[in-house]
């Protein structure tokens, strides 16, 4: 099946008719295919009425960089299409290997200029789907990695849509001869030392000499498997309204269920929450042991930047919390009435409210701390003063947001403990009231 304008319209049209895109960001580095994907889309240009943005990522890792760089930019200004050039820096020895630590660095780039509306059109085909798929399958990937690309994703404020994966190179190959287009070949595509490199120009040569249709076949199967990659997903989001999931799962609902309904929650709850996905090795070890431990037993399994911790009788998924200073340099009130605590949320003085902190108190500042260990309060509505960490004990919040919840101090006196208690001492029915917003669960 040979490839055309007309396709891409169609394609792109069909995309857009739930939510027509604002622009269309094009990733031109150049080569053959983003180089037919600018082509065509300069053409359908008027049809769609969309306007266009070429974006070329000068990786400087190689000595010809420049010279691409001015040849995408000769070839975007004769299409009289806008272009922007940005210079990034890999850092080669970040661990991930180059490949990765480059593609990292080109999407942080672009996601710096792609606008809420925006649409980044990346030139991924049929054959990258098949090399994917292949890579996936070696990685020992489970059904969301035998997927393979997506055809649309959010991407940083916009959405990234790959148009050509039912696009073979040869295809493509076939547009730009008949067009007379000028691309750049990367000598580094040529490398097999790279994974992908070695796939394409050995194995799936291979294959395609033996089944001709190979490459297709295998972005199929990723279709296939990206179907029900969605099937599971859609389980697991039902699953997760009885839960109370994603970061909270309800023990006694979850353990009822079979292993990998068990496993297939705990991957879908961690990418909702937005947190790095688990080594098999990490599921097993919630399912096996952090499940069954005893209510009091607090256990933790962790991996990079990633905490899943049991209290009483529920599972919780979070982020790994900085340790924090007992003392800050943050004081609330006083001309100041938010204080961004990072990763821990946001205090505000709100409108009056019958446990508002008088206004004396107030104008003289309120240090902002965390526990160090044997605070007292006596709450408003309390006839006796408290140990904190008896009160938070009583409230039942979980034990590892204990010392990372802000306490407000007037002088050396404990004034209130972020919006849960204030302190009878302090308390006004005219005075402003304290709002902990964005923090991390605490039940």
């Amino acid at each position: 099946m040979s490839f055309s304008h007309e396709q891409l319209y169609e394609r792109l049209s069909a995309l857009a008719s739930a939510d027509a895109p604002t622009r269309f960001v094009v990733a031109f580095s150049g080569g053959l295919d983003s180089s037919v994907l600018l082509h065509a889309i300069n053409i359908v240009q008027t049809q769609i009425a969309v306007p266009v943005l070429a974006v070329h990522i000068q990786h400087d890792l190689h000595a010809d960089a420049a010279a691409w760089e001015a040849h995408c930019r000769s070839t975007a200004t004769a299409m009289a299409i806008n272009f922007e050039s940005v210079r990034i820096e890999v850092e080669r020895d970040s661990g991930l290997g180059l490949e990765a630590a480059a593609r990292n660095a080109r999407y942080q780039a672009l996601q710096q200029i792609v606008l809420p509306g925006d649409w980044l059109l990346s030139a991924h085909h049929q054959d990258d789907q098949a090399e994917t798929l292949l890579l996936n399958l070696l990685r020992g990937s489970g059904m969301a990695g035998m997927a393979g690309i997506g055809v649309m994703q959010s991407f940083g404020r916009g959405t990234l849509v790959r148009p050509l994966l039912d696009v073979s190179r040869t295809d493509l190959q076939a547009y730009a001869t008949l067009h007379g287009l000028a691309w750049l070949d990367d000598p580094s595509n040529e490398d097999s030392a790279f994974d992908r490199n070695f796939l394409r120009h050995g194995v799936l040569s291979d294959l395609a000499e033996r089944w001709p249709a190979a490459a297709s076949k295998l972005a199929r199967s990723a279709e296939l498997a990206s179907e029900a990659s969605e099937l599971l997903d859609q389980l697991a989001d039902d699953d997760l309204q009885v839960l109370g999931g994603p970061q909270r799962l309800e023990c006694a609902a979850f353990s009822k269920l079979s292993d990998a309904r068990q496993r297939n929650i705990l991957r879908r709850a961690l990418k909702r929450a937005g947190l790095e996905a688990a080594p098999s090795t990490r599921l097993r070890q919630i399912i096996d042991e952090l499940l069954p431990a005893r209510p009091d037993a607090e256990p933790l399994v962790c991996w990079s930047g990633v905490e899943v911790r049991r209290y009483r009788d529920s599972i919780y998924l979070m982020p790994a919390f900085p340790n924090l200073p007992h003392q800050t340099d943050h004081a609330l009130g006083a001309g100041t009435q938010t204080i961004d605590l990072g990763h821990f949320g946001r205090l505000r003085l709100v409108g009056s409210g019958p446990a508002g902190i008088r206004s004396d108190v107030i104008d003289c500042g309120l240090d902002i701390r965390f526990r160090a260990g044997g605070e007292e309060i006596r709450p408003s509505g309390h006839e006796c003063t408290h140990k904190l960490k008896k009160l938070l004990q009583q409230q039942g919040i979980v034990p590892w947001m204990r010392d990372k919840i802000p306490l407000l101090y007037s002088g050396e006196r404990l004034v209130a403990v972020a919006d849960l208690w204030v302190s009878a001492e302090y308390v006004d029915e005219n005075g402003l009231c304290v709002a902990w917003e964005d923090h991390p669960t605490l039940y």
